[in-house]
C-alpha cells in the first residue's frame, strides 16, 4: 500500500518502514530520557525510555530529554509541534525545507544542523540500510540542546534560530 510521504515524497512499503537511528549519531548527542518514536524490532535502545508502536507517542506523556525520529509522512509537522511544546529534546528529520511541514520545524526549532552527506539508517534486524532519500538535519529545542548539537562534533551547516519573513509576495507556494 502506498501512501502519501513527506511532502512529494512516497515511502516506500515494502519488507520495513522501520528506519533506525544509527547509535553512533545519537551518541554524540548525549543521554535521552525518551524515544517515542521507537521500533518495535529496535536493536539497541536509544534513550533510557521507549515508546512502540501501536502505542502512540504523540499522545503519551513526554518527560525529560527527547530524541525523535519520527515516522516519515504527513505527519512531521505535528511531530515538530510536539517538541516545541515539550522544549527538551532533538528532532531528527528529512531537510525537506519546501514542505508546509518545514514551516512548523522553523518556527519552533531553537538550532539547526543540516547534516554533510545522508545518514545510513539501519533495518529492525541491524543491518545497515542504503542511504536515506534525502540529506537530514537536526532540530534542537532548548538551549541544553542547542549546546549539545553545537558540540556533537557531528559535521554539518549549524546555525540557531531563524528569523521569518511572512510579509511580501508569495508566488511560490510549499507542496
Amino acid at each position: 500500500m502506498k501512501s502519501k510521504g513527506f511532502g512529494f515524497e512516497t515511502p516506500y512499503e515494502g519488507k520495513t518502514n522501520d528506519w533506525i537511528t544509527p547509535r553512533w549519531l545519537v551518541e554524540a548527542l548525549g543521554e535521552f530520557d525518551l524515544d517515542p518514536c521507537a521500533s518495535v524490532k529496535q536493536p539497541w535502545a536509544l534513550a533510557k525510555k521507549s515508546y512502540t508502536p501501536p502505542k502512540d507517542g504523540l499522545s503519551l506523556p513526554w518527560k525529560g530529554r527527547v530524541f525523535c525520529n519520527p515516522p516519515y509522512g504527513p505527519n512531521v509537522a505535528k511531530w515538530a509541534i510536539r517538541m516545541k511544546e515539550h522544549g527538551n529534546g532533538i528532532l531528527l528529520i528529512f531537510s525537506r525545507t519546501d514542505t508546509k511541514a518545514w514551516e512548523k520545524v522553523w518556527k519552533g526549532g531553537d538550532a539547526f544542523l543540516f547534516l554533510t552527506g545522508r545518514i545510513r539508517f539501519y533495518l529492525p534486524d541491524g543491518q545497515r540500510a542504503k542511504s536515506g532519500t534525502a540529506p537530514s538535519v537536526l532540530v534542537a529545542y532548548g538551549q541544553d540542546n542547542v549546546v549539545a548539537l553545537r558540540h556533537s562534533k557531528l559535521v554539518g551547516a549549524f546555525f540557531t534560530k531563524v528569523s521569518f519573513i511572512e510579509e511580501g509576495t508569495k508566488e511560490i507556494e510549499p507542496i
